[in-house]
């Protein structure tokens, strides 16, 4: 029998963590007597340098609970940074690894299914939200736009998945070998290939506790994601340069014809909005172009993605 492990990214989630250890362990121990997995299966909480009591109440559900692990980072590096950290700790002690949100909110029943697509030989399993009915018009609305716009973009990515997936060690290996800083692990696992699958669940609401990702975070995220994984803006930004110089010399030659005939008018108005709309332009541009600056200036540094400050395992 294979061994799973289930890596679970935390960020101050003392008040969820108790009924989350409760599931997932029991979740476990139904998978080990139906004889799907290995009873060396492990759940490996990774802390993400929390503020609360996090890691007090990992070390002491590793102490009461056999297959519970933990991991702490020596600060907050984010949650996809304290994802690969889990993925790479799990990686040689695994033979496949699932990864899921501490909050509830990813099914854990759906986890059989995630083991029984393993089984039947895939090397990674996206879970896919089958509807969006819990969220609110506007959060549903942007997420959809986000998953259009990164297809549209030229990103390989599967639509409605986030980061509950199955991954097989030799899928995991594939994954340790990108080197980026940048992480935007949705875009990433695609690349690796192999044979994969999608299972369809509900996502539900938040056990307890306060989302860690607000608004201005999963823009940022959606930002992060685009300039990682498509070059496509800065294209878009010369084409509508391009444009932009056409229609300029299509004016010029009216302003000219006009002058020759004597039909000049004043034109505060036009010219007034043409230099805020270039000069709009032109900062856009920059801006965008400063983001791909720096994200070479980030990789260029090759700084370690994150540091393990402890690590508990069994």
């Amino acid at each position: 029998m294979d061994t799973i492990y289930l890596v679970v990214p935390c960020y101050n989630e003392q008040e969820v963590l108790p009924e989350t250890v409760s599931r997932l362990t029991s979740k476990l121990a139904q998978l080990t007597e139906a004889g799907k997995i290995s009873e060396k299966s492990r759940i490996l909480f990774v802390d993400d340098g929390s503020k609360d009591t996090t890691w007090e109440l990992i070390c002491r559900f590793n102490e009461e609970y056999p297959n519970v692990c933990g991991l702490k980072l020596s600060k907050n590096q984010g949650h996809q940074n304290a994802l690969i950290a889990g993925l790479d700790a799990a990686r040689p002690l695994c033979d496949a690894a699932i990864s899921l949100d501490c909050d509830l909110q990813d099914d854990v029943e759906a986890i059989d299914r995630f083991i029984d697509a393993y089984l039947e030989g895939n090397d990674v399993v996206y879970g896919v939200r089958c509807s969006r009915k819990s969220d609110t018009f506007f959060k549903r609305t942007t997420a959809q736009g986000f998953y259009k716009l990164m297809k549209i973009l030229g990103v390989d990515i599967v639509y409605n998945h986030a980061d509950y997936r199955l991954m097989s060690r030799r899928a995991l290996e594939a994954l340790g070998k990108f080197s980026e800083v940048n992480l935007f692990l949705r875009g990433m696992v695609p690349l690796v290939g192999f044979k994969s699958t999608t299972v369809e669940y509900e996502r539900n609401e938040r056990f307890a506790g306060e989302s860690k990702y607000p608004l201005k975070k999963m823009l940022y995220f959606a930002f992060d994601g685009i300039t990682s994984f498509s070059v496509k803006p800065i294209r878009m930004i010369l084409s509508v340069g391009i444009l932009i110089m056409v229609v300029a010399v299509a004016f010029l030659i009216y302003a000219l014809v006009a002058k020759i005939t004597g039909n000049t008018a004043a034109g505060w108005a036009t010219l007034f909005g043409s230099i805020w709309f270039l000069g709009g332009l032109q900062l856009f541009a920059i801006g965008i172009v400063g983001e791909y600056i720096g994200k070479i200036y980030k990789e260029t540094k090759h700084r370690p993605r994150y540091f393990v400050d402890k690590l508990l395992l069994k």
